[in-house]
């Protein structure tokens, strides 16, 4: 068990140094971050060492507008 979740912990976090050497967590980017960028940020993390072998995943949402 004790491994299971060494392994789980290593995958997120090369999930999370990915992500960061594409430039998700950039501070110059704009500053309201759609629904597009977490979610393509959060698939990056959890997709972890599949980055490096050529996986690069996005995620394109709509949020509905608001009524008037």
């Amino acid at each position: 068990m004790r491994i299971l979740t060494v392994v789980v912990v290593v995958w997120l976090l090369i999930g999370v140094i990915a992500s960061a050497q594409r430039g998700y967590f950039d501070s110059d980017k704009d500053p309201s971050v759609s629904c597009s960028d977490a979610g393509t940020i959060a698939v990056s993390i959890i997709a972890g060492p599949l980055n490096y072998m050529g996986a690069n995943p996005k995620v394109d949402c709509k949020v509905p507008e608001p009524s008037k």
